[in-house]
């Protein structure tokens, strides 16, 4: 039997687990944290740091894996690329993955190869980074972002020179490698673009975008609490958009892999690839995918791991409407319950909360103080962007007095 590593075990991560034991796969685990669900899934369990390149190698090693997987992680992404470089696995290049993980590196790169991307420097030192915000090197406002969290943890937005400072040790704090980003604001058209892709052998083969919604009563108003499928764009500027990610994917080289996005047009209609992750989406969104197209990008992420061959001759063209929703809180607090109205719960298709009441929860922040998901299906294109734009109709997080 083959062996895949797997590089995490949240909850969301399971079903990447669960994929691979499905198509025959004995399923090795590294996870820091004890209490991960996944351990009680896979077939062998580490308590190993999956951005500790050295020591999940050497489990790599130990185990003889025939593939490993950072599914729908960032900070473990790199790792999954060193260790199958190391062991000439499947994978794409290390160098470019890298890349597309760190925000700074992602920047400068997009920069020297003839991109749209907003103005943008990294920094290690707060006092430099805080410098040149008040000197005017930047055009306010700016983003300030830690280089290599994900989930949206630590960004911020600066609109004055007085906000700077608290503003740039925010986002320092979720640094791992003590980094962070400083970038113009883009003005976007429209909805920012979310969405899933997949590359074979470096052809973007297909690729399905969304509409980010945003709730701007939240603390940190720059977390997406929804993608909504598909994209309000017409088919052109997809294309554009398609085109720009391909050329993206032909300069770093990359090879089978799935990918989330996170992009804006302007008003111009220039494409502004803000992220391109070599990983799966979280909150769910291969599941929405799959609801829409019946492409499995969760067996892709397996396949492209193992070196097996993907077949799209059953990809579909997508129909309906779908969304997922992070059910979220303005406050911290003590949850009483969640509360849907028969209207919201109608659409409802999966619903993967984690809090639970009487559990303690945290404002929205980022995408570690979710309550947990929602996969939801609509009627029509207008009732979905209204619901996700107008989710307190709907959804209510109430907290114990």
């Amino acid at each position: 039997m083959k062996k895949i590593l797997l590089l995490g075990g949240s909850a969301q991560q399971i079903v990447a687990i669960e994929t691979a034991k499905r198509l025959g796969y004995h399923t090795i685990l590294c996870d820091f944290l004890p209490d991960n669900p996944g351990q009680y899934e896979a077939d062998k369990f580490y308590l190993v740091s999956t951005t500790d390149k050295d020591a999940v190698l050497k489990v790599a090693l130990d185990e003889k894996v025939d593939g490993i997987l950072a599914y729908a992680s960032d900070p473990a992404a790199p790792t999954a690329a060193y260790v199958a470089e190391k062991m000439e696995l499947s994978g794409s290049p290390y160098e470019s993955v890298d890349i597309l993980c760190n925000k700074d590196k992602f920047r400068s790169f997009l920069s020297q190869n003839g991109f749209c991307t907003p103005k943008a420097r990294g920094y290690t030192s707060i006092a430099d980074a805080l410098l040149d915000i008040q000197s005017g090197f930047f055009k306010l406002p700016v983003i300030v972002k830690p280089v290599d969290s994900s989930g949206s943890k630590g960004v911020g937005r600066v609109d004055c020179t007085e906000e700077a400072s608290a503003k740039l040790n925010y986002a320092m704090s979720f640094s791992r490698g003590h980094r962070i980003i400083v970038e113009e604001y883009v003005e976007k058209l429209g909805y920012q673009i979310a969405g899933d892709g997949l590359s074979i052998d470096g052809k973007l083969v297909f690729r399905y975008f969304a509409n980010d919604h945003f709730n701007s009563k939240c603390v940190n108003p720059f977390v997406p609490i929804s993608a909504s499928f598909p994209y309000e764009q017409p088919k052109k500027v997809q294309e554009k958009i398609h085109n720009e990610i391909q050329r993206l994917l032909t300069a770093l080289n990359m090879k089978t892999s799935t990918y989330n996005f996170d992009m804006r047009i302007d008003k111009d209609y220039n494409v502004y690839l803000m992220e391109v992750a070599p990983r799966d989406g979280g909150n769910y969104i291969p599941d929405v995918i799959k609801y829409a197209t019946g492409v499995d990008l969760v067996e892709c992420s397996v396949k492209a791991a193992m070196g097996e061959k993907i077949d799209t001759s059953s990809f579909g063209e997508p129909e309906g409407f779908y969304s997922y929703f992070a059910v979220h809180s303005l406050k911290d607090g003590i949850l009483d319950k969640v509360e849907f109205t028969e209207e919201g719960k109608k659409h409802i298709l999966e619903d993967h909360l984690v809090k639970h009441p009487g559990d303690e929860i945290k404002a929205f922040t980022g995408a570690n103080t979710t309550l947990g998901c929602l996969v939801m299906k609509f009627d029509s294109f207008e009732q979905m962007i209204h619901m996700m734009d107008n989710s307190e109709e709907w959804c209510k997080v109430i907290l114990k007095n």
